[in-house]
């Protein structure tokens, strides 16, 4: 049975948000939270050389976070990115840059937001669900 992460309804509006203003280039941003509970998701700018087909993080708000998150605040659960006119599942590009580092990404397409692991041996699909917050 997958894992089911529980994915706050503020996180899930910013992720709508940014992938919505971003159009039609790529949206990217941070997930925030932990032990599977996804708390807030902070969009960043996508600083891709091609935005319209990849997405990179901001690396000077993604280091600010990481900085925030050794200071007390939440932990950096995972990214989000979106796929304008793809599938919400992890692209071939998007498997050639994962991490293996076991962290959520969020992939939207197409209205539809799905979770992946970013595990050692390659995505796998998290299940979850959607609360108050």
């Amino acid at each position: 049975m997958r894992p089911v992460y529980t994915l706050h309804r503020t996180a899930l509006a910013e992720i709508i948000r940014a992938t919505r203003q971003a159009a039609p280039e790529e949206a990217c941003g941070l997930l925030f939270g932990a032990d599977r509970q996804i708390h807030s998701a902070v969009a960043t700018a996508n600083v891709a050389d091609d935005p319209l087909r990849h997405f990179e993080i901001d690396p000077v708000r993604l280091i600010a976070a990481h900085r925030a998150a050794r200071a007390g605040g939440l932990g950096i659960v995972g990214y989000f990115h979106s796929h304008p006119n793809g599938l919400a599942q992890p692209s071939a590009t998007d498997q050639a840059s994962a991490a293996g580092d076991g962290r959520v990404w969020a992939i939207v397409a197409r209205g539809r937001i799905t979770l992946w692991k970013d595990a050692p041996s390659g995505f796998e699909p998290l299940s979850y669900d959607t609360v108050e917050g």
